[in-house]
């Protein structure tokens, strides 16, 4: 795969609502899971063509002791319910975005946003790897083909390779395993188009099995 660049938004306030062009025909549910913190929120927001729909509320004691927060220092809410976005790859192809919450408490939501989904998008955090492993495991359970991005923090020192974070999840070569900065528009809409593709790729070659 070619290397894309990744540019930085220049204002933290989500673009002016983009009515749904005339000629959109085939829209897409896609699911974007992983573990709490890993930047789910974040990635929704920056792709979204529309104010994306958010449902965070603030930490409180209630959940000290049952969510897990190391590496968060900074982190002061939490997704209790779902993330929700819009964008337009094409004229003709739209994806509905759904972030779904990460704290473990809120994993029973998960199977519900997984119904009707053609794909997700599976962050990790390298820091915190192990807190995809559910999602993963998920997904393969519902059979839902699925790609996985690395969001790359500022502060990670781990720097782990892509092919070594493979083997740590044991994934299959024919997953695809991406890095991004879910911050960052070009980035997450990369993400998304390498989704797009891997269905593509999945659905042609169901054409071709006789």
């Amino acid at each position: 795969m070619d290397s894309v660049s990744f540019e930085p938004s220049t204002s933290s306030e989500p673009p002016a609502r983009t009515p749904l062009s005339a000629t959109a025909e085939t829209g897409l549910k896609i699911v974007v899971v992983g573990g709490f913190g890993v930047g789910k929120t974040t990635l929704v927001r920056s792709v979204s063509e529309i104010r994306p729909l958010n449902t965070e509320e603030v930490m409180t004691e209630a959940g000290v002791g049952i969510d897990r927060t190391a590496g968060l220092a900074d982190k002061s809410t939490t997704t209790v319910a779902f993330d929700f976005g819009r964008i337009s790859l094409t004229e003709r192809t739209v994806l509905y975005l759904f972030g779904a919450p990460g704290q473990e408490r809120f994993w029973f939501l998960w199977d519900r946003l997984f119904a009707g989904t053609l794909g997700a998008v599976v962050l990790v955090d390298t820091r915190r790897m192990s807190d995809c492993w559910y999602a993963i495991d998920r997904l393969e359970h519902h059979k839902t083909p699925f790609v996985v991005a690395v969001n790359r923090f500022e502060h990670d020192t781990n720097a782990f390779s892509l092919s070594e974070i493979r083997q740590a999840l044991t994934l299959p070569e024919h997953i695809p395993l991406i890095d991004c900065d879910a911050r960052v528009r070009s980035s997450g809409k990369n993400v998304l188009i390498t989704l797009v593709d891997h269905l593509y790729e999945l659905a042609m070659a169901r054409e071709m099995t006789p």
